[in-house]
């Protein structure tokens, strides 16, 4: 509420402040370059990581600033992987192109649905979000002669990135991709958040009936950032789908929707960076915990999930945040 009652009073200085890169910024997406030289042989998992935290931001997007809380976005996440691989499938494996077909067909979704939801908030938000999510997976396992159903969209190629670059084994390319995509797509979240538009969305989380109040559309700015939240989204399934040439029922799958939600609660909500930290952390624990035991690989995650909500209410972000705010109040 301090951060609100700021942004409030002073709003151009606030947003001033928060389009400031800051040392640590640069440092961490300098240290994403990290796994070509220190770890060569894990950059398909660093692929997939880039492509959770893209799907994490989109969802940081309405749950974290707008306060939308979905148990279903990996509709418009498997919506955009299929329109990808349906495109590869039917003779245009153009990255690229359709990468941004994919983009725009889970936006049109996202934007149908937003009317509804935006009518609704709380318990009825969430069950209208994990229904839309539980009918999408079931539409996808029943159209097999469209989809593959059980068994997964065959026939998907990728050609060349630019035409000069194959998506290889080893990951290279997916990495470079994806990490390519992930940062212009949080430069333009971040443009978005530090914006009167943002300012706006933390409005609505924070009381949505005193924004009614004072006249501010916020069933406009919830459509519109949904509507723009489903278009990452898509574009984060329309990645996995093009580094990976493969497709199946687990890109829609509720867990899918679980664990982005968790990947959030662990990195913490509203702060963009968030996801991309949870998402660092649930996969590579989840590789080696799932490579000690293949069966319990979500006991230890259990664990470490309860002992951040206990210790770090606000996701380790928040911790780390609160830790530096009392550091700093103790030295002045």
């Amino acid at each position: 509420m301090a951060v609100m009652s700021s942004a409030v009073t002073n709003p151009h200085q606030f947003l001033q402040a928060q389009n400031r890169w800051h040392w640590i910024e640069v440092a961490f997406w300098l240290a994403t370059l990290l796994p070509f030289v220190l770890t060569p042989s894990y950059l398909s998992l660093a692929s997939q990581i880039a492509i959770t935290a893209l799907f994490a931001l989109s969802l940081d997007l309405i749950l974290g600033y707008a306060g939308i809380v979905s148990l279903g976005h990996a509709a418009f996440f498997g919506f955009g992987a299929y329109t990808a691989g349906l495109i590869s499938k039917w003779g245009w494996g153009e990255p690229l192109s359709g990468l941004l077909i994919a983009a725009f067909s889970a936006a049109v979704l996202g934007y149908l649905m937003s009317f509804i939801i935006a009518r609704f908030r709380h318990l009825t938000l969430i069950m209208m979000t994990l229904g839309l999510g539980l009918l999408l997976f079931e539409v996808a396992n029943k159209a097999s002669w469209l989809t593959g159903g059980a068994d997964g969209l065959q026939g998907v190629h990728m050609w060349p990135l630019l035409g000069m670059f194959r998506f290889d084994l080893y990951g290279y390319t997916a990495y470079t991709y994806a990490l390519i995509v992930l940062f212009l797509l949080f430069l333009l979240s971040r443009r978005l958040t530090n914006s009167p538009f943002g300012l706006a969305l933390r409005g609505i989380r924070e009381n949505l009936t005193r924004m009614r109040a004072i006249g501010a559309t916020s069933r406009s700015h919830i459509r519109t950032v949904y509507t723009i939240s489903a278009a990452i989204a898509g574009v984060a399934g329309g990645l996995l789908t093009q580094t990976t040439e493969t497709v199946s029922l687990g890109v829609v799958d509720f867990q899918r929707s679980a664990d982005v939600l968790v990947i959030l609660v662990l990195g913490g909500a509203g702060r963009l960076y968030g996801g991309l930290i949870g998402a660092i952390i649930f996969m590579v624990a989840r590789d080696q915990f799932s490579g000690i035991n293949p069966q319990y690989w979500y006991f230890p995650i259990g664990v470490l999930l309860i002992a951040v909500v206990m210790f770090l209410p606000n996701g380790i972000l928040g911790g780390l945040a609160r830790l530096v705010a009392s550091w700093r109040s103790r030295s002045q």
